[in-house]
């Protein structure tokens, strides 16, 4: 066989050349070695990257409170002349802790010329032409009449859309204003200009536009076009809300879910803790304001047909920031948090939280299944935690499986000392994180063949390969999806021991990021996937129901000439689902022999995701650059044969009787 060695960013492939032999894959389709859980690919939504603000939560207004640092920020005074106060911050303190802030406007047009309030939005609004705009906010008229010019704006500062709105006189109770207009031109960084005329004083709070195209249209809801990018997965799974925000910086600023339930207007909005994480990222205006919470999570599974899987924090803070613990005897509360959380995804509607689910607009329960209790936390402290949560929650609710953390790394130390005690605690689920270089995903596709099948179960439940020399976007190339794509050929292949598997961070704004690689990267009008977001998709849409042998000389295909492939039957449909990594740049052929199988259809579908290029990513310009492929192939002989492009994942369906 001649052979050629290739460099590439680390990474030594074997070349194969025009004399290579034909190298035979046994396929064993009657010899199911597991099941495959529905579980088995999901999705991990953290709110990093601007993913929930400015992103796939659909408000269009940046602090509709005034509750950010700083009060004003995301808007813009205009009057002239001027005049000293004539907007200015309210605080109701601890009459209103939850929202305690709002604007009060005083308008006098005998002293001061036109008075305006512009917001910007998260790094623009994002405008459709022809599309429906909902406005709304909350008024109190304190004296005088007022009316209220609402209108959109393009980037040079031109009217695209608006209404006009006239709050009712002598409203002395906090009331709702609406009104709806449609835009007259598409704009990817436009502005929302709130013009007051008139005479006499208004408070003003929650400030709203959202887009009439939301998912499902609801009313306060999500963008669309990024959930369904989520839908077109078919995850088994959304694990939520993090992810590092579920720690906090310390445990003042953990996520606290009962904060996030209930009417919008009433939940506590705190700093997110990526504004300040990275200081060469540095997000002043990234705050969580919790109108996607953890209803609306569980509505989204609910919609797309996955499993919730929340995470919750386990009395203690980041490890990395503050390393702030709750005493082992003060843990209860945040045990009742659990208790309870259950509850309101489970309860009927006589109990406390199951009733306000039902009031939410959800009778029936969520079903929920699985938690996980803390994220990303290690050592004695968790694991004597987690022990407590283990023993209070399986006592009250032992059909609830729990996810248990093993750290920040895969190997090493505080691995080792998680995963020997864990498992001893007969845990459910172990959360393993691989944050690594592609060579890493290489080299571990065989990391599960020799864990023990029994006891607990493994949940990768955060792993990119992340590519040197890149920034940004361009980290999500080919390499690294191509890393990828052969690590999940070794997840799949021990499915008894894998159960859950899931990328991360999900979303990533262009103009807001704070980490990277990311699953999906979005602007305001635009969704691109990444080709690693395709890996994922094809793994998840054709998962199949058990998995079968797939041989090379008697050995499982894990790296053998660059290549890696794991197969599987779908019982459903009468199918073996063929999975192969070819990351050669070389075609290579390989004979395919199907064992136990008196007939085959003679025609395949074959999906191929490729590309020449190991540096090739997707991006606004080129969306479709790494993008699946499908058309049928024949199937010729006893023992057909398959080419399989250079640098390639490609998937095989095959008929058979």
């Amino acid at each position: 066989m001649k052979l050629k060695k290739l460099l590439i960013s680390g990474l030594i492939f074997l070349s194969i050349g025009a004399s290579a032999q034909v190298k035979q894959l046994t396929i064993k389709p009657h010899q199911p070695l597991a099941q495959i859980s529905p579980t088995m690919w999901g999705v991990f939504f953290e709110d990093i990257n601007m993913g929930a603000d400015g992103g796939i939560y659909a408000e269009l207004v940046k602090n509709r409170s005034f509750e950010f640092f700083k009060p004003l920020m995301g808007w813009k005074l205009h009057q002239e002349p001027f005049s000293e106060g004539s907007v200015l911050i309210q605080n109701r303190g601890e009459a209103h802790t939850n929202n305690p802030r709002y604007a009060r406007v005083t308008v006098d047009k005998r002293k001061q010329g036109q008075l305006t309030l512009t917001n910007e939005g998260f790094r623009g609004m994002g405008i459709k032409k022809d599309l429906r705009y909902d406005f709304s906010m909350l008024y109190k008229m304190i004296s005088g009449k007022v009316e209220l010019l609402v209108e959109l704006l393009d980037q040079k500062g031109g009217v695209i859309g608006s209404t006009k709105l006239s709050p009712v006189a002598g409203q002395q109770q906090w009331t709702k204003l609406e009104g709806a207009f449609k835009s007259a031109a598409r704009e990817e960084k436009g502005a929302l200009r709130l013009g007051f005329e008139g005479e006499g004083i208004i408070d003003i709070d929650m400030v709203s536009l959202f887009p009439e195209d939301t998912w499902k249209k609801r009313p306060g809801g999500m963008r669309a076009d990024m959930v369904q990018m989520l839908a077109d997965m078919k995850p088994g799974f959304v694990r939520f809300p993090g992810g590092c925000i579920v720690e906090g910086f310390d445990l003042a600023q953990r996520y606290q879910w009962k904060k996030t339930v209930g009417p919008v207007e009433e939940r506590q909005l705190i700093i997110n803790r990526w504004n300040y994480e990275f200081p060469h990222r540095s997000t002043p205006d990234y705050f969580q304001t919790f109108g996607l919470g953890f209803f609306e999570y569980f509505q989204l599974c609910d919609d797309i047909g996955a499993e919730p899987l929340p995470i919750l924090n386990c009395g203690m803070a980041c490890q990395f920031n503050s390393g702030e613990v709750v005493p082992l005897d003060q843990l209860q509360p945040y045990i009742d948090d659990a208790l309870d959380l259950i509850e309101f995804a489970n309860g009927n509607a006589s109990t406390k939280w199951g009733k306000l689910r039902a009031e939410m607009g959800h009778p029936q329960p969520f079903h929920l299944k699985m938690l996980g209790v803390g994220n990303e936390n290690w050592g004695p402290q968790y694991l004597e935690r987690f022990k407590i949560f283990q023993k209070a929650l399986k006592e009250k609710h032992p059909e609830i499986k729990l996810i248990a953390s093993s750290g920040t790394d895969p190997q090493g130390a505080k691995f080792d000392f998680l995963n020997k005690g864990l498992r001893a605690a007969h845990v459910d689920f172990i959360d393993e994180h691989y944050y690594r270089p592609p060579q890493f995903f290489f080299e571990q596709v065989k990391r599960y063949d020799n864990y023990p099948r029994n006891g607990s179960k493994v949940f990768a439940g955060e792993y990119a390969s992340h590519t040197q020399g890149t920034s940004g976007a361009t980290r999500n190339n080919w390499l690294a999806a191509l890393s990828e794509a052969a690590f999940l050929t070794g997840l799949e292949r021990n499915a008894d021991v894998v159960q859950m598997a899931s990328y991360a961070p999900l979303f990533a704004h262009y103009d807001g990021w704070q980490w990277a690689p990311d699953l999906i990267w979005v602007d305001n009008l635009n969704v691109v996937g990444s080709p690693s977001y395709y890996v994922q998709k094809l793994y998840a849409t054709n998962r199949g129901t058990e998995t079968v042998p797939a041989l090379l000389n008697g050995a499982v295909l894990a790296g053998q000439d660059s290549l890696y492939a794991t197969a599987a039957i779908d019982a459903a449909s009468g199918e073996i689902i063929l999975k192969i990594v070819n990351a050669s740049p070389e075609q290579q052929k390989m004979e395919l022999e199907i064992e136990g199988i008196r007939k085959w259809e003679p025609v395949a579908a074959h999906t191929i995701l490729t590309s020449e290029n190991l540096t090739t990513v997707n991006s606004l310009k080129d969306p479709a650059a790494v993008q699946p492929k499908t058309a049928s192939i024949r199937l010729a002989g006893k023992k057909p044969t398959l080419l399989l492009k250079g640098y390639s994942f490609n998937v095989y369906r095959i008929k058979y009787r």
